[in-house]
């Protein structure tokens, strides 16, 4: 059994997600283990949705539901965003 093709259909887009807004952040150019933390912030907080092949939830989705799970991935990065700069902020002052 071959199950290595399987992953989170979230990883991709997050990781997209993530690189589109740091964009407008100059001072995260470079920093990896940042937008590293913002996609694990971002990933847990949607929910998991395994497949083998991106294909296949595309398949089964309906427009609403697509248009959804976008919205959902932008603003779980909004929010890891916020958080992750929040907490690197508060470890300077200490």
């Amino acid at each position: 059994m071959d199950i290595t093709s399987i992953h989170n259909f979230y990883e991709r887009a997050v990781f997209n997600e993530v690189l589109d807004q740091a964009q407008a952040f100059p001072h995260l150019k470079g920093a990896d283990d940042v937008l590293a933390d913002m996609a694990c912030v971002a990933l847990n907080r949607l929910p998991p949705r395994y497949i083998r092949h991106d294909v296949d939830l595309a398949f089964f989705q309906t427009e609403r539901e697509r248009n959804d799970s976008e919205r959902s991935v932008k603003e779980a990065v909004e929010f890891a965003l916020s958080f992750v700069q929040a907490r690197n902020a508060m470890r300077a002052r200490t």
